[in-house]
């Protein structure tokens, strides 16, 4: 769970929200370490060498949810990813691919990961990331993707930024 869940999502305030996470420092070194809202525990923020990853948006929970309400809650979010990214692609181009199913594997493998892909494996970050970079005033990369750690869990939109170029893992 995010401290995200329960608010309806809008364009114009993800698109802040990533503004200003990119204008916002990066920890240079150490270890990475989520952090949550202080009364609830729920999700705000991971932050790890050279990168800070926070929730944009959060689906009600899909307990219960099957056939065409599950594809349309599905669908939803997909289109609030969509959405976004136009918007992105809009002050800075096309964004391109960064699949996440070779970090999924090493780390079912348990095999290591560089610092970033670890922290969204560990947040159940699985979906593929639109990238954007180097942008803004410091070289800086913006990812966004949707994801769903499994059947039952809520959608969950997320913005990354790293002062590292966002690059494909190759496979082994």
């Amino acid at each position: 769970m995010t401290a995200r869940i329960g608010e309806p999502f809008e364009t114009a305030r993800a698109v802040s929200d990533v503004l200003a996470l990119l204008d916002a420092p990066v920890p240079a070194a150490g270890p990475t370490a989520g952090e949550g809202e202080p009364v609830t525990g729920e999700w705000t923020e991971t932050r790890g060498e050279g990168f800070v990853i926070v929730p944009l948006w959060e689906s009600e929970g899909l307990v219960g949810v099957y056939e065409r309400a599950w594809t349309d809650a599905e669908e939803a979010a997909q289109g609030h990813l969509d959405a976004l990214a136009a918007e992105l692609a809009g002050r800075w181009g096309p964004g391109r691919r960064v699949a996440m199913h070779v970090p999924l594997f090493r780390k079912q493998a348990g095999e290591p990961l560089p610092p970033l892909f670890q922290a969204l494996c560990d947040e159940g970050c699985y979906g593929d990331l639109s990238v954007w970079g180097p942008v803004g005033g410091a070289p800086r990369w913006v990812g966004v993707s949707v994801n769903q750690c499994d059947g039952d869990a809520p959608m969950i939109l997320v913005a990354v930024v790293s002062d590292r170029a966002i690059v494909e893992l190759p496979g082994r």
